[in-house]
């Protein structure tokens, strides 16, 4: 049974917050003792909700015009899975585009750890056979005699 109480969920709150551009209220969502993760990015792991105060204080002011959305979403217990795409454009008016999923634990209506797999869209990557060759180097194809 779900012990948190009915209302939207902790990613449409999150996600709220963003596109009012709302530090403060975005880092409110955060347990003091929060612990996040970028499994694919184990370096840029961090604790507390004054990290993330500061990272999306920076995310706001370096990506004037960020938007968030939600794709899916689904709520399991204290656990919530998102997909999630942000947009923009960075002060330069270079593009700003980040796609990926947010893992979140919520425990006493605050997420409580999150982990992240989103990464920059990259738009003029390699086709598939190039990412196969770069991520997992097989051998070259021999011709049959």
């Amino acid at each position: 049974m779900n012990s948190r109480p009915m209302m939207t969920s902790m990613m449409e709150r999150l996600t709220e917050a963003q596109n009012a551009h709302d530090a403060d209220r975005f880092a409110s969502h955060f347990a003091e003792d929060y612990v996040s993760a970028q499994p694919a990015h184990p370096g840029r792991a961090f604790r507390g909700r004054a990290q993330v105060l500061a990272n999306w204080t920076s995310v706001f002011e370096g990506v004037p015009d960020f938007h968030a959305e939600l794709l899916a979403h689904i709520v399991d217990g204290d656990t919530e899975w998102a997909e999630v795409d942000w947009r923009g454009h960075h002060v330069d008016g270079s593009g700003f585009s980040m796609r990926g999923v947010i893992v979140l634990v919520i425990r006493d209506d605050l997420v409580a750890e999150g982990r992240l797999y989103v990464e920059p869209v990259d738009v003029e990557g390699d086709d598939i056979e190039a990412a196969v060759a770069e991520l997992y180097r097989p051998p070259p194809h021999q011709s049959a005699t």
